[in-house]
């Protein structure tokens, strides 16, 4: 094992000077990164749309490209899943990364080419684990397994010739031999479909393996070790796995897991990572601070948009080097799986510039993404609709977040409605809005299947004239100011809820 051990550290260690002249250089890494993108892509349909042959500077790029969504791009990414090549990229695109949260579709299919696989998720892969190792030279990380939650992946119904999944199966369906042997479970478990029967497969197998790292989101992680705990009779999952040392997650904002996690595994180290459906971003390279450094060889080229552009007609879209400190942007990218000055729909901020590192801020519309379904307003306002059609009810405003989890407590969703009509049966009510929910947001079904990670919404009806008195009362009646439908945290929850609570003493 040691010598397993020696030649890993060797390997992942080898990253660390290239990581070091990024962050020593990074506008010139970026400018050649764009140069690079654009030579490659100058004979796609794309490519010759917009001009690639000719555009030889960035100035040019943000002149003669325009900023995309995925409503923009779906159309040629739909031409990809039936089969047609040299699109937005050269190479041969053949599996898609599957995300929630778009508006006209319930599901997004992000493109993977096999260069952003090993140049951007797979090398993300390999720098936590080089940074850590930096980090915390004392390691014996490689002498047990990392336990990574991954998800489940498909033929596409339009063609099967084409797969998709959630990134981490792409990832996980596709990684070298040594590092699949480093993790655990085996892919035949990580990738069954049935998440009750995954996490029953997953806690019989690494019950009594050496566990030394865990991989994944929050969510799904605490069901597990909420499971093992519960079949081991233990206090802290360290009593079961006394060699772990880190908790490498993403995702979700860790923020209301933390003191989750510190209470189940008090000497375990966190480690958080930007990796998205579209690319890995950032990661934490060091264990003091709270943000991530942004990784900037990766074959991504970054740009920002202040979030006050967003939604404007002409948001006009920086490059690292003009980004101030402290202030909010939208993220686009541009990268080599052939999305084009992409808005990935984050907003981000800059904590440091030598190097460039940042915080994950939010997203740029109001959603609910507290356990990864990435709710959306559209999503939020089909659900209730439904909710009431079947329940012949009225409403006349409503807002919603997040339920934290505390002690046993799953966490899930909380509303405030206040009807103009009330249900005729407000059980009905709920279960048909979360049905609903289910029905339209992918990821917010799998959280809710069998109330694993999500327990049923909760609802509060208000009496007529309630967000009037709050409204009111924050000094923002008007026709320019409206009731936030949908927010990744408590603050308005918790107003309306005092508000009212205070009003029926």
């Amino acid at each position: 094992m040691k010598i397993l051990d020696n030649l890993i550290r060797h390997t992942l260690t080898q990253r660390l000077p290239q990581i070091e002249y990024f962050m020593q250089k990074p506008e010139e890494v970026q400018e050649k990164t764009l140069l690079r993108l654009i030579e490659k892509a100058k004979s796609t349909e794309w490519g010759k749309k917009y001009g690639y042959a000719q555009i030889q500077s960035y100035e040019q790029f943000r002149e003669k490209v325009p900023i995309s969504t995925y409503e923009d791009m779906y159309p040629y990414i739909q031409r990809m899943i039936q089969g047609e090549q040299n699109i937005l990229w050269p190479s041969k695109i053949d599996w898609f990364s599957k995300s929630s949260g778009t508006t006209n579709a319930r599901s997004k299919f992000i493109p993977v080419s096999k260069e952003s696989l090993e140049t951007c998720h797979f090398r993300g892969g390999k720098d936590v684990l080089g940074l850590y190792i930096k980090n915390n030279p004392k390691t014996r990380f490689f002498w047990g397994r990392g336990l990574s939650i991954g998800g489940t992946f498909h033929k596409h119904p339009e063609n099967p010739l084409v797969n998709y999944g959630d990134i981490s199966a792409v990832v996980v369906q596709q990684l070298p031999t040594w590092a699949q042997f480093l993790r655990t479970p085996p892919r035949k478990i990580a990738m069954m479909d049935k998440w009750e029967d995954k996490i029953d497969a997953m806690v019989a197998h690494t019950l009594r393996q050496n566990v030394t790292s865990i991989l994944g989101v929050p969510t799904w992680t605490i069901v597990l070790i909420q499971r093992i705990l519960e079949q081991t009779g233990k206090q802290h999952i360290e009593e079961v796995w006394p060699n772990l040392e880190v908790f490498i997650h993403g995702a979700v904002s860790f923020t209301p897991y933390r003191d989750w996690f510190k209470s189940v595994a008090p000497t375990m180290r966190f480690m958080e990572t930007y990796n998205a459906s579209e690319g890995f971003f950032g990661l934490q390279d060091t264990f003091g601070g709270d943000d991530m450094l942004l990784m900037l060889d990766y074959e991504v080229f970054y740009e920002f948009v202040p979030l006050v552009e967003v939604g404007t007609e002409a948001p006009h879209a920086i490059c690292l080097e003009e980004v101030e400190l402290d202030k909010n942007y939208a993220m686009l990218i541009s990268t080599n799986a052939g999305l084009w000055r992409y808005q990935i729909g984050d907003t981000i901020k800059f904590t440091s510039k030598d190097p460039y590192r940042i915080k994950i801020t939010g997203r740029t519309k109001h959603f609910i993404n507290a356990f990864g379904e990435e709710v959306i307003i559209e999503n939020a306002e089909t659900a209730i609709t439904h909710a009431c059609q079947q329940t012949q009810a009225i409403i006349s405003n409503f807002t919603a977040g997040p339920l934290y989890m505390e002690g046993k407590n799953k966490g899930g969703h909380e509303w405030i409605i206040e009807f103009e009509k009330k249900p005729n049966d407000l059980d009905v009510f709920i279960y048909q809005l979360d049905k609903k929910l289910q029905e339209v947001n992918s990821d917010y079904e799998a959280k809710r299947y069998q109330s694993m990670a999500l327990a049923l919404p909760r609802v509060h009806a208000v009496p007529e004239g309630t967000f009037y008195n709050w409204m009111k009362k924050k000094g923002k009646l008007g026709g320019q100011h409206k009731v936030p439908r949908l927010a990744n945290n408590r603050e308005y929850l918790d107003e309306i809820l005092k508000m009212r609570e205070m009003e029926m003493k």
